[in-house]
């Protein structure tokens, strides 16, 4: 922990430097609350409301009063709601001076409306009139006194339960308004719980240095700054991914993304890249993503999985349209096969003239008990009917003339091989013999006499998508060098780091994996 009386260097301080710093301080004798503190903080420094989503008795209150030592001399407010509470609970009492006069004032000092940071425990519990002017405070940040509008200080709400909001009571308007949804859990690691058990209650109030403590100038002025950050293509295109997903399980879910909560996600996204000290989002920021989309515990893993499962299968946007690239080669790839090699084994075969395919054989069948002696087989020249083969069904030959022997049968039996049996005069006194078709040429076999100007050309027009790839993995690899190096954040854990990298080097192996197939087709076309 920095000392209070220590100077920091604000030349050697950026943003990224100190809001690291502001976050151990911030969570010191806190346990696995790390990352829920730094979403938190993000959401206060963009402008965002959060919700805690948890059962009693996990810090939720404590996150939100610690929350507000990150800031300047705050206002905060803090209040459990329940289905008695009232709106002077709340808004402040009504002035019984004022009230003399005809005129109906609050007194709002030290309520929620001169609040700069607010925390509502349980305030799904609290009455459609809070909730109401609630709505009003955190959507328009105004609260009417009488006949005055104030303009409320708010900087950032935090409400928690141990619920989400039940439907049909008409709480979708406000709940939508919290951009940001943590769910915060009972310490999970053995050994965090042992640490826990055996300390004293954690402060409510870190100590903070000074140097670190975000004042409601720089507020201002960041939030005006996040103006000029920009969703990169990158973004973009796991934005379009996630939500293509999202509507297509929009039912089975039971999961709607308004277009104002798009539209505030997004602005969290820049807020990351900015506390980051870059101008342009990237996959790290994507990743926060997961806690401003799910509505439910029970859609919550399976949303946060589909961002997750996007921002893997996602690398860097292009501008080479690599789908269109996959379906020329394969078009290519087909060519390549059907035009210069054979793709199934060719057979022996003649036509007689009713202009059908057979198999010529001259078939010996020696009489059983007698194949010792010449003169007791049957020779025979037969033709089998080419589109027997490899079928179940019995058949009989043909002459050279198509004339049936009624006496030879043949079956494939659906082998590469045919058994022919011979009965004499309805005896079955031979045996049988085994005929197995010649092939002239093998499948995958090179065929001859194939027009050169063709290999050519085909030969072409892959060098030429090779070409291409080879230009999008170079591009690929030099932007993944400066961009992995962009990746850590406060806002993400190692881990998740590691998710964004994935997509990167998935794409990278595709990419070398499509050049390496293109010149496997090259090497076809020699």
């Amino acid at each position: 922990m920095v000392n209070k009386t220590q100077k920091l260097n604000d030349a050697d301080l950026n943003i990224q430097a100190r809001i690291s710093k502001l976050l151990e301080e911030l969570t010191a004798d806190m346990y696995e609350r790390n990352q829920t503190m730094a979403i938190a903080l993000l959401g206060a420094i963009t402008g965002h409301n959060t919700f805690l989503l948890g059962p009693p008795g996990t810090a939720k209150s404590l996150i939100s009063r610690r929350l507000t030592a990150a800031f300047e001399v705050p206002k905060y407010f803090e209040y459990l709601m329940n289905r008695f509470s009232t709106p002077e609970e709340i808004f402040g009492p009504v002035s019984i001076k004022e009230l003399k006069e005809d005129r109906y004032i609050r007194q709002i000092d030290d309520y929620l409306p001169t609040a700069d940071f607010a925390f509502l425990d349980e305030i799904w519990k609290s009455s459609p009139a809070i909730l109401n002017n609630l709505l009003t405070i955190i959507n328009e940040h105004t609260f009417r006194n009488g006949k005055e509008i104030i303009k409320v200080p708010l900087k950032s709400l935090i409400a928690a339960s141990n619920e989400v909001p039940p439907p049909n009571q008409g709480l979708e308007a406000l709940y939508d308004r919290f951009v940001i949804r943590l769910f915060v859990p009972p310490i999970e690691q053995e050994n965090n719980f042992n640490h826990l058990i055996n300390s004293r209650p954690s402060s409510e109030s870190p100590s903070v240095s000074p140097d670190l403590i975000i004042s409601y100038d720089e507020i201002e002025e960041w939030r005006n700054s996040l103006q000029s950050v920009t969703l990169s293509d990158d973004t973009l295109l796991v934005i379009k991914y996630i939500r293509q997903k999202l509507i297509s399980k929009s039912e089975e879910l039971e999961v709607y993304v308004s277009d104002r909560r798009w539209q505030r996600a997004a602005m969290l996204l820049k807020a990351s890249a900015f506390c980051n000290g870059r101008t342009e989002t990237n996959h790290s920021d994507a990743l926060l993503l997961k806690y401003c989309l799910w509505t439910t515990m029970d859609n919550r893993g399976a949303v946060q999985n589909i961002v997750t499962s996007t921002i893997e299968s996602c690398g860097f946007d292009t501008d080479i349209n690599l789908a269109k690239l996959d379906q020329e080669k394969e078009t290519l790839d087909n060519e390549v096969n059907k035009e210069l090699y054979y793709s199934k084994d060719i057979y022996d075969v003649v036509q007689l003239n009713n202009d059908k395919d057979y198999f010529e054989v001259t078939a010996t069948f020696t009489r059983k008990g007698y194949e010792r002696y010449q003169d007791e087989s049957k020779i025979f020249k037969l033709y089998i009917p080419a589109d027997k083969f490899k079928t179940h069904e019995e058949f009989n030959v043909v002459d050279e003339s198509g004339n049936l022997f009624n006496d030879i049968q043949g079956t494939f039996g659906g082998q590469g091989s045919c058994e022919l049996t011979f009965s004499n005069r309805g005896y079955n006194n031979y045996n049988s013999f085994t005929f197995r078709p010649n092939i002239l040429c093998k499948k995958g076999d090179k065929k001859k006499n194939i027009n050169k100007r063709l290999v050519s050309s085909l030969a072409k027009s892959v060098k030429d998508i090779r070409q291409e790839l080879t230009e999008v993995l170079k591009q690929v690899e030099e932007k993944s060098i400066k961009y992995k190096k962009h990746l850590a954040s406060p806002f993400v854990t190692e881990e998740e780091v590691g998710t964004a990298i994935t997509g990167i080097t998935k794409q990278v192996e595709q990419l070398k994996l499509r050049i390496a197939d293109c010149e496997r087709l090259e090497a076809l076309c020699r």
